[in-house]
């Protein structure tokens, strides 16, 4: 896979075991990747023996069976699937935790929610650019898994790890943003991306809360949930510790700092690219649309495509400035219509590639379709591509 292609689509079926196999068989040569990488990283940046690597996966493999024996069961599955060690790759779904205080957490999302009575279409919207190392797009692909109840989940993946931004069949969707405090620590929790696929395994957003607050967390994250019943709420994640924002004037943004008023530090919103300007510029931008009540898809993509401040503004590019094993960018940008269940993804920078279109109802019934194209140099309507 480019760089600059969109991400591969990976659907399975069945039961979180079965479903977990086959996604180990059919990304074994990715997961192998993202092994290696995180793995030099466990080593390089946080000073972790192989021994320690071991130690800490299997401390996270019995954190999956106590918190969600779904995701468990699929960690478990994935093992089978793919012949790398179930406890590898629980350490890889807990890389934050594990690299926990070597500063190698830069990544700089900036995500976004509209209330359905702002939009155009009068349907929930929820977006996101994804923010890390560039490499890591040919390691990250959508998967889209339906089990044995017909629930059904479409999320951007990290080979090897189970979720990170998506939305699921019960019409709710949720986005990740990196926070960082003085209250992360090492040790036994739940991992933030454990929490990312408990949030997108609820079939409510009152499940979705349980899966994130009243757990024992050892690191710093943000999650913006939507649904489409026509409410959004953010969640500033630390130890201990939560806030809340809601939207204002029909829009909730949120970036890489701390906004809620909490007792910590905030070890983040100082060097963090723009982090304190690029929620404010989102709104800015679509203020217009805002107020007139008439946001649509498209003006969502032209926000997240926006270049002010380049490199470092909502549409991020690598910096030529910084060594080249330290850059960051936007990897992949994503749009979702909560109402219709649709998610629109182009890979980053995306301010000149275009959105493919996947329907969650559909995309079961045959995954070798092409998706829909949203044209990188136009805010028409796409037309669909044939196979």
């Amino acid at each position: 896979m480019s760089e600059h292609s969109n991400p591969r689509l990976i659907v399975v079926q069945g039961s979180y075991r079965q479903m977990g196999e086959d996604l180990g068989a059919r990304t074994a040569d990715l997961i192998a990747r993202s092994l290696e990488t995180y793995t030099g990283r466990f080593r390089d940046d946080a000073g972790l023996s192989n021994a320690d690597i071991d130690r800490w996966g299997r401390v996270y493999l019995d954190v999956a069976a106590s918190y969600s024996p779904e995701i468990a069961a699929m960690l478990e599955g994935m093992a089978t699937g793919s012949g790398h060690p179930a406890h590898r790759l629980a350490a890889l779904n807990a890389r934050t935790e594990m690299l926990y205080g070597t500063g190698y957490r830069d990544e700089g999302c900036t995500s976004l929610s509209v209330l359905p009575r702002y939009a155009e279409n009068g349907h929930t919207l929820l977006a996101q650019n994804w923010d890390w190392h560039p490499e890591q797009a040919a390691a990250t692909f959508l998967l889209a898994t339906r089990d044995e109840t017909g629930f059904r989940v479409l999320s951007l993946t990290e080979a090897g790890m189970l979720a990170k931004s998506g939305l699921n069949s019960a019409g709710l969707g949720v986005c990740a943003n990196l926070l960082v405090s003085d209250l992360d620590r090492g040790g036994a929790g739940v991992p933030y991306h454990y929490l990312l696929r408990g949030a997108l395994q609820a079939k409510t957003m009152s499940g979705a809360h349980k899966q994130l607050l009243p757990v024992e967390r050892i690191s710093s994250g943000n999650v913006l949930l939507a649904d489409a019943g026509g409410e959004s709420i953010d969640f500033e994640l630390a130890p201990g510790v939560f806030g809340t924002l809601v939207p204002q004037g029909g829009l909730l943004t949120h970036s890489n700092h701390f906004q809620a008023q909490l007792p910590l530090h905030d070890r983040k919103a100082a060097t963090s690219a723009l982090t304190l300007l690029r929620p404010v510029r989102a709104r800015h931008l679509l203020e217009p649309a805002l107020e007139q009540r008439r946001v649509r898809v498209a003006d969502i993509v032209a926000t997240l495509r926006d270049e002010w401040s380049y490199p470092d503004g909502i549409c991020r590019h690598p910096d030529p400035d910084v060594p080249a094993s330290e850059r960051v960018a936007t990897v992949y940008s994503l749009v979702m219509d909560l109402t219709d269940r649709v998610l629109w993804i182009a890979p980053g920078p995306p301010s000149s590639r275009g959105y493919a279109r996947w329907e969650l109802d559909t995309l079961f019934d045959d995954p070798r379709v092409a998706p829909v194209e949203f044209p990188p140099d136009t805010q028409s309507t796409p037309e669909v591509v044939s196979a």
